[in-house]
């Protein structure tokens, strides 16, 4: 089938989209763009001397004179489908505009970009390559077609940054574009969906999704919709909010489509609390009388405690003021010593207005609106004080590893994907294709740092901070959790350096910050990978003294986390340089690494020198158990969830 044709119409229905279940062969898709020969070196390379044809016609015209190509454009596309030639010379045509609107030209690994993104698969461009002036590419091409696009971006602050930051290449060539966020009203969400082109984020989009299901019940068929309009003033399809899932292109598509696929979205609704707070109070009580190992075991790997033998009978005995039954006494008490014993404040949590806010692990963003669920989030609520929320009910719920593979056609953009690509290839099918540099990287890596101990290893940051800050050098500090950046930020205090500190606690004031961390002598503190998708400028004089100076303050889950800090420097060609430091009381170390390798890194103390080889291997196999170990829950949760949705099928109540 065309990609043209992945659109709402006669043929799709109102609201088209894929069965993640059904036969590959029963549904539309645009799997013949998905063929890696479609998107071979060679076939890239004649694809953007193809467009360079094209572009010669229109360099020479004024932007008023291209309302007759456009028209034109946009007719062959809806009638023939999108063919190289059609996307070529689409492309051609944004590039011109682009050039008289924003005074931005695609580069040709840009143009190679849009068309690996065209052609289902993610576009792994270096930090700093400009991946949101190349999905106008693909983006301008598929709206043109009359497919309506959805681009899906890491936050709020980046949906509408972006959607008005290109509002001026689509609205030159006809095309409506918006953004929905958290700010949008439900009265207004439709309306914006209507649009040709909008900018979201996966989560809005989740629950915009989720709201629509329920909405459209259980027999949601294109043939039952079709069916229904006939018969009914009021059909279903009035009263959606999306026109179905048609082409979606994600931005930071690893950490959309993995990292954040770890978590289900669930629309629920309130139920009466009841004792519910008496009840965690006297489960709290109770659990702080057991003992490890004797009464439990902790899991601190999967965050998970159980009770032992012993354990269990002890609460048999004693624990008569926990309402319920024995099994449910039993997970109550075994949520209250998760409670206390594995999530703490500043790391796991923070404890804002009198509420429990949930920090993202991965980002070191507030997850607003998420809970944890079987009575942990009441149980966290009653330890810091604060008034314990009612429970919820489910209504329905959907993981990532649901959602998108139900777009007719997607892509998506990102600088670290390479090490997921065979995750991305089994659960959404999307290649993975490298993009090369515009220009040679310049990044320069500093020797792997090794301390004793943390204190240890702070102390050295700090002095390797001093030392470029007597440069007038910018330093961007990445830590894993808020208690970090806090503990580093008194530090830097004590040291007279002065530093802007982001974590979840600045979260409002994310942008600006990053945007400033390029300054001469900018000393920037930030949670894990804060401000990602803000470029860092690098301000005047600041490429003679090195550019920026990127440090990892502790090795992350994942190596490609690594990668996506340290790839904050060294953006379009500029100089920059990166250095991580370590010890063995570091999180992953201490979770997935050998029981050897805290022990061994304390030997290996300071920068340079031998023991740095084994030290690296060490930390890159806790990284790579630990990525293992996060893999295998995200497969789970697939297969649960597919199991969940086989079952209310076979039930009737598939939603």
């Amino acid at each position: 089938m065309q990609v043209a044709m992945l659109r709402p119409g006669a043929v799709l229905g109102a609201y088209p989209e894929l069965d993640p279940d059904a036969a590959a062969d029963d549904a539309p898709s645009n799997a013949m763009w998905r063929y890696p020969r479609a998107l071979s070196r060679r076939a890239l390379v004649r694809f953007v001397s193809l467009v360079h044809e094209h572009a010669a016609t229109f360099r020479e015209q004024a932007p008023q004179a291209m309302g007759a190509h456009i028209d034109e454009l946009r007719a062959a596309l809806v009638a023939e489908g999108i063919t190289d030639v059609l996307a070529a010379r689409c492309f051609a045509l944004t590039q011109a505009i682009s050039t008289h609107q924003l005074g931005l030209r695609h580069y040709d690994t840009q143009l190679v970009a849009g068309r690996v993104m065209l052609g289902g698969a993610v576009a792994q461009m270096h930090t700093g390559e400009g991946k949101t002036l190349a999905a106008t590419l693909p983006v301008c091409t598929a709206a043109l077609a009359g497919i309506p696009v959805h681009v899906i971006t890491a936050n709020d602050y980046l949906a509408t940054r972006d959607a008005a930051a290109m509002g001026p290449v689509y609205r030159a060539l006809g095309l409506s574009v918006g953004a929905v966020t958290a700010e949008t009203p439900p009265t207004q969400r439709r309306a914006a969906y209507a649009r040709d082109i909008i900018y979201t984020t996966s989560k809005q989009l989740a629950f915009d999704y989720l709201r629509d299901r329920l909405t459209l019940g259980e027999r949601r068929g294109a043939a039952n919709l079709k069916t229904e309009r006939l018969y009914n003033p009021s059909p279903r399809t009035d009263n959606v909010i999306l026109r179905g899932l048609c082409f979606a292109i994600v931005d930071e598509a690893d950490s959309v489509l993995i990292d954040e696929a770890s978590t289900p979205f669930v629309i629920a609704r309130d139920v009466d609390a009841g004792d519910l707070q008496a009840h965690c109070n006297a489960a709290l009580e109770a659990a702080a009388s057991l003992v490890e190992p004797r009464d439990f075991h902790l899991d601190v790997t999967r965050h998970r405690v159980s009770l032992t033998g012993a354990g269990r009978e002890r609460v048999q005995r004693k624990a008569k003021s926990v309402p319920g039954s024995q099994r449910q006494r039993e997970a109550l008490i075994e949520q209250a010593l998760a409670a206390r014993l594995l999530y703490r404040a500043e790391r796991d949590y923070l404890v804002r207005d009198g509420k429990i806010q949930i920090i993202d692990r991965h980002t070191g963003r507030v997850l607003a609106d998420r809970s944890w669920e079987r009575g942990l989030h009441q149980m966290i609520e009653c330890i810091e004080g604060c008034g314990v929320t009612a429970p919820r009910e489910t209504l329905a719920s959907l993981t990532f590893q649901r959602l998108f593979p139900r777009y007719l056609h997607l892509a998506g953009m990102t600088g670290t994907a390479q090490e997921v690509a065979g995750e991305l290839w089994s659960t959404y099918q999307l290649p993975v294709v490298t993009i090369p540099t515009n220009e040679p990287c310049q990044r320069h890596a500093h020797p792997l740092h090794l301390a004793r101990a943390r204190d240890d290893k702070l102390e050295a940051i700090v002095a390797a901070v001093a030392r470029e800050h007597a440069r007038r050098r910018p330093v961007l500090i990445g830590t894993r959790t808020v208690e970090d950046s806090q503990a580093l930020s008194a530090l830097l205090d004590a040291a007279g350096l002065p530093h802007q500190l982001l974590n979840a606690r600045q979260d409002a004031h994310e942008a600006s910050i990053v945007a400033r961390a390029g300054q001469v002598g900018q000393i920037t503190v930030a949670t894990n990978m804060a401000g990602r998708g803000t470029d860092i400028a690098l301000g005047p004089g600041v490429q003679e003294l090195g550019g920026l100076h990127v440090i990892v303050s502790e090795p992350n889950d994942a190596r490609r986390l690594d990668r996506q800090l340290f790839g904050r420097c060294a953006r379009h060609g500029e100089p920059g340089s990166w250095q991580m430091f370590a010890c063995g009381e570091d999180d992953v170390i201490k979770r997935y690494g050998l029981p050897l390798t805290p022990a061994i890194l304390r030997k290996a103390d300071g920068a340079g020198g031998p023991g740095r080889l084994m030290s690296s291997g060490l930390i890159r196999y806790a990284q790579r158990r630990c990525e293992l170990h996060q893999r295998a829950t995200r497969v789970g949760l697939r297969k649960i969830q597919s199991t969940y949705d086989k079952l209310l099928a076979f039930a009737g109540q598939r939603n």
